[in-house]
């Protein structure tokens, strides 16, 4: 019966047991006591003292529980952001939806849209929780009850934990900033708030000569710490919140700022869609300018372009630029950078492309520096315009090519080459970290969506986007948030050069 009470657990809660630096006793006595379910709670008790002042906890078992948190999902198995997103975005729909609610947003990990996510966390804030809770269960696919209470619920859904918080609406964005983390950018924020002479919490920025507290929204909690808001995707530490003292935090890449997606997949490789549906939707989505990017014939997808299937998709293309003139349709190709570092068409194929992509699909048994010299050869082809997914991870089983980014990145300034972010969720590549890096080596950037689909061309758009956030990305450093103008200097450029 124990096991089977510990088994129904919010995960976090069954994990800190299973830690063993809380007994069966002090973890009802936490719960019960302030309502903690989930890892983003212990840590805010923790970083405030207040673990300490329950009944059965020392300063000595609170310590104990500090030390245990950050590795306290660590061989816990996490889900990658696509799916994660997918999950999240059937409960958030009703809940958007819903009269009572003010606002519903992801939180902690998927919020930071970090490549594999932890745990989903939604925060909405509403005066009606029990309202809400009602309608929105009768609204989605509920596998299993983990917990209830006044303003929080736990369920599984999918084969996954999602938890549900709605605090009222003058709280709700403390909530919120507390729940996204990440941990070290809120100890960063609590040790800030701590020398102005406030506490901040869940229940948003206190201070004993206020009567209310600051904790409608975030960027009011920001303001009331004299900071600039910092973005979610890159509260990582400390970094952000000294750059967010001095109001020097970039503009960060915006959705809103990309005119045009340069690779994408069809039917003639191992895309869903036809031409004309990649067209369709990439004019939905107001775009300037397109590029259909299939693959060439050695790479290792199911299907591929050849010399026969080749004049056919010009021809489809050609059609399109017809029906749709208000869109600039790029005939291009994702061509394969062979072992010897030559590519997978000749040259008299490639000029007949508008936009060559060139990738690399496998290791063929390379090492670091084979690997970058197939990468250089093909960035010195004047054909070249773009390095796909330049690590070649595949999330979360395949980890990345392991060459010195640096030089690759310095190549591609000397070639005037563009380095891609893909925003496929089973790539996106560059990540963060490598991305800030390309930037600071002066790398020209494509954010892109790599969709094989026309139904998910935003969405992994969205994605890239959110990757190239978090390196820190302005829109000043992706070429296709410039005209297509610009794009076609860019290609002929190079090519004369």
């Amino acid at each position: 019966m124990l096991e089977s009470v510990i088994a129904d657990l919010p995960a976090d809660l069954r994990w800190l047991f299973e830690a063993e630096v809380v007994t069966l006793d002090q973890l009802a006595t936490l719960h019960e006591a302030t309502g903690a379910t989930a890892i983003a709670d212990f840590a805010d008790l923790v970083r405030r003292g207040h673990l300490r002042s329950l009944p059965g906890f020392t300063e000595e078992s609170e310590t104990d529980v500090a030390q245990v948190l950050p590795r306290l999902r660590q061989t816990r198995r996490r889900i990658p952001l696509g799916r994660a997103t997918a999950i999240a975005e059937a409960i958030l729909s009703p809940l958007r939806a819903h009269p009572a609610v003010r606002w519903a947003e992801p939180a902690g990990s998927l919020r930071r849209a970090q490549d594999t996510v932890g745990d989903i966390e939604i925060v909405a804030a509403t005066d009606d929780p029990e309202g809400v809770f009602s309608d929105v269960l009768a609204a989605i696919d509920v596998s299993r009850f983990l917990h209830r209470s006044a303003r929080r619920m736990y369920i599984l859904t999918d084969g996954t934990q999602v938890g549900i918080r709605c605090p009222a609406p003058a709280t709700a964005g403390a909530e919120l900033l507390i729940q996204t983390g990440s941990h070290r950018h809120l100890d960063a924020l609590h040790r800030r708030a701590v020398r102005s002479g406030w506490s901040l919490g869940p229940a948003g920025l206190t201070r004993p000569d206020r009567d209310q507290p600051v904790g409608e929204n975030e960027e009011k909690i920001y303001e009331a710490l004299d900071l600039q808001w910092v973005p979610p995707e890159v509260r990582e530490g400390d970094a952000e919140v000294r750059a967010a003292e001095t109001r020097t935090l970039p503009t960060l890449l915006s959705r809103a700022a990309i005119r045009g997606d340069l690779h994408m997949h069809t039917s003639y490789s191992d895309g869903r869609d036809s031409v004309e549906a990649m067209v369709r939707t990439c004019v939905a989505l107001g775009y300037e300018y397109m590029a259909i990017t299939d693959h060439s014939p050695r790479s290792s997808a199911a299907a591929s372009l050849s010399l026969e299937t080749l004049g056919k998709q010009a021809d489809d293309i050609a059609a399109a630029r017809a029906r749709y003139p208000q869109i600039a349709i790029l005939h291009g190709c994702e061509v394969d950078i062979l072992p010897d570092g030559r590519l997978d068409f000749g040259d008299r194929v490639l000029e007949r492309f508008d936009i060559v992509l060139a990738s690399l699909h496998d290791r063929a048994g390379h090492g670091p520096e084979q690997l970058m010299d197939r990468y250089r050869a093909a960035m010195r082809h004047p054909l070249v315009s773009l390095i796909t997914h330049p690590t070649n991870r595949v999330i979360p089983g395949r980890p990345g090519y392991e060459i010195d980014y640096d030089r690759l990145f310095a190549v591609a300034v000397e070639t005037s080459t563009m380095i891609e972010i893909d925003g496929g969720p089973s790539h996106l590549d560059l990540d963060g970290v490598l991305a800030r890096r390309a930037v600071a080596a002066g790398a020209m950037l494509a954010v892109d969506s790599d969709s094989h689909r026309a139904d998910m061309l935003d969405r992994q758009m969205e994605f890239g986007v959110k990757t190239a956030r978090r390196g820190w990305v302005e829109a000043r450093h992706v070429m296709n948030t410039h005209s297509f103008a610009a794009i076609r200097t860019l290609i002929a450029g190079k090519r004369s050069g």
